[in-house]
């Protein structure tokens, strides 16, 4: 279908918008690793992993560098960065990801909190 063809069929055939109180929905752990089944001490290690490599992610997008370059910042080569990027995490620690920001210029701090309430 041509992108004209498309236009002619959204403007003929016009879409409702729905808000998030209209679409069926329920509320999650705040933790989307409990919710695929993991336990909650490897839904914890997940969740802390994916919050360094997004902030390795950001940290390079405001700084501009290519992959290779990040990886040479970081101690590493351009096809593990690859993999980080990629959020291949088996054999990727906390403590190398934490290193992979220090060296991008972030300082890295950690929060140790209780859990909330089970509902």
């Amino acid at each position: 279908m041509k992108s004209v063809d498309k236009l002619a069929f959204f403007l003929a055939f016009p879409m409702k918008r729905l808000t998030m109180t209209q679409v069926p929905h329920e509320t999650g752990s705040g933790n989307v690793f409990v919710v695929l089944g993991f336990t909650p001490a490897d839904a914890s290690g997940l969740r802390a992993r994916t919050t360094l490599i997004v902030a390795i992610k950001d940290a390079i997008a405001r700084r501009k560098l290519t992959q290779q370059e990040a990886a040479r910042l970081c101690g590493t080569d351009q096809p593990i960065q690859s993999k980080v990027f990629r959020s291949c995490m088996d054999g990727v620690t906390i403590h190398r990801l934490a290193a992979r920001l220090s060296a991008l210029g972030q300082d890295v701090e950690v929060t140790i909190k209780p859990p909330p309430p089970a509902s």
